[in-house]
């Protein structure tokens, strides 16, 4: 700790006060020096009942413990969180993939590791806009359609995420949906009036032609769509005929599985692990959304869902109650929130940020009273890739400043990363992208990995703890 209050000691005699919110709090500053900070899970006390859970878990090799990660853009692409998520299912029991999203369907990034597609287009909305009654839930992102002609098709790339439960998740758990693990392809034959092509000659006349094939002029018209009897040489005519063409139409059919209506979602079972599954209309509907799939398996142990959103902020997950509703049916144990890299570019106050922080919790542990939080602080960017980011130091800040307050946890990203200064040093590591906001995958799984080693050696400092 004593590092850290050094960082925050050189970021005062270097930045302006907050309050002032105007471009003057750019300072550009041309140093590659990086904070050297202690990997440590800050006030990790309130991570007890966590650690408890986790040593029980590992003991008797019976039941789940949920980690839900909320974020941002450095969390929808899944490579910190994901990281993250197969590190602590090494260590404890990997029991399924967790929630999951279309984001392909909705033209965005996602993970790699499931794979969605679908014959029709669908219309979404993200949290980011305003609430228009649009069904913004669980993931973040509203998915939703009125066709009721639609296949949508996931396929799990991983094996290890193979699965033989599945929850799916609507606004208000109506059955919008139906399971099917297989189709068929049915062909219908059928025969249609063959058409002969012809190609009109010099000097050929429609009374000629239609002489020729024994049928009408007025056929003939009818057939091209001619208003009167003019032809040209070199065209081509359809011709009707007697004679009968072949069709042969294809199309899918899907068999319908039994389902589960549960607490807040409906669910599909079977003995089998499968790599994949079909979502087609449930009868009756004239309308259908879907807020997320959550993928499980049998096994004891961690599983780890992750929602990000693009471009979001608290304030953007708070506006939306379906989404605290939902957030229920995955029973969270821990809830890690990565945010405030989009309130810093907004320039919003660190008090500001932080009513929207507390509040997200506090709606949070209305619906799951006894969830334990771990709040990762922003890490370090630039704006106009060139100015310290002075807003998410005072986030970092004041986050560690509450931790004890709030009875909640931290990892210092924002230290473990470099600093306020440590920008230019993560660019010539490869660790932050051009932008100066957004990482790469080596250094998104760098967090990944730097968050695992905090969080297991306060575990293990647990255990000595109790042990004594």
């Amino acid at each position: 700790m004593h590092n850290k209050f050094l960082s925050f000691l050189f970021f005062i005699l270097f930045s302006f006060s907050l309050s002032a919110q105007s471009d003057s709090l750019f300072v550009e500053i041309d140093t590659t020096e990086v904070i050297t900070a202690i990997n440590e899970i800050n006030n990790s006390k309130a991570l007890n009942p966590i650690f408890d859970k986790l040593t029980n878990l590992k003991k008797s090799k019976v039941g789940k413990l949920n980690v839900v990660h909320i974020g941002d853009s450095h969390i929808q692409a899944d490579l910190f969180s994901g990281l993250m998520r197969k590190n602590l299912q090494q260590q404890f029991g990997n029991a399924g993939r967790g929630l999951v999203f279309p984001h392909s369907l909705v033209k965005t990034n996602g993970t790699v590791d499931v794979r969605f597609s679908s014959n029709q287009t669908w219309e979404s909305q993200r949290n980011i806009y305003p609430n228009t009654g649009n069904p913004v839930g669980l993931s973040g992102i509203a998915l939703f359609t009125k066709s009721n002609d639609f296949t949508l098709e996931m396929t799990v790339k991983n094996q290890e995420y193979v699965f033989n439960k599945l929850k799916i998740i609507t606004p208000q758990n109506i059955k919008m949906f139906e399971v099917a693990l297989t189709s068929k392809t049915i062909k219908i034959e059928s025969e249609i009036p063959k058409n002969i092509l012809h190609k009109i000659k010099n000097g050929e006349s429609l009374s000629v032609i239609s002489e020729k094939y024994d049928v009408s002029i007025a056929q003939v018209k009818k057939e091209n769509g001619l208003k009167n009897n003019n032809i040209r040489a070199g065209k081509t005519l359809k011709i009707p005929s007697k004679e009968k063409a072949k069709k042969v139409v294809e199309h899918s059919e899907f068999i319908p599985l039994e389902t589960r209506s549960e607490e807040g979602f409906h669910s599909f079972k079977t003995d089998t692990l499968l790599n994949k599954i079909y979502l087609i209309p449930a009868l009756n509907q004239s309308d259908y959304a879907l807020n997320g799939l959550v993928l499980e398996n049998n096994n004891p142990g961690i599983i780890y869902h992750t929602i990000g959103v693009n471009g979001a902020k608290c304030s953007d997950f708070t506006k939306f109650p379906l989404f605290f509703e939902q957030l229920a049916v995955l029973q969270p144990d821990l809830v890690i929130i990565s945010l405030g890299t989009n309130e810093s570019f907004d320039k919003m106050i660190t008090s500001e940020f932080i009513v929207q922080l507390n509040l997200m919790m506090e709606l949070i542990l209305a619906k799951n009273p006894t969830t334990a939080f771990l709040i990762t602080t922003p890490p370090p960017s630039q704006f106009k890739r060139k100015f310290p980011n002075t807003f998410v130091a005072d986030y970092t800040k004041e986050i560690l400043v509450q931790a004890e307050l709030k009875n909640y946890a931290v990892w210092d990203m924002f230290s473990n990363l470099g600093g306020l200064f440590g920008a230019n040093q993560l660019v010539t590591e490869g660790i932050i992208g051009a932008d100066k906001v957004h990482y790469t995958k080596v250094g998104y799984e760098r967090q990944g990995q730097l968050l695992t080693e905090a969080f297991l050696n306060s575990f293990e400092n647990y255990k000595l703890e109790i042990n004594k």
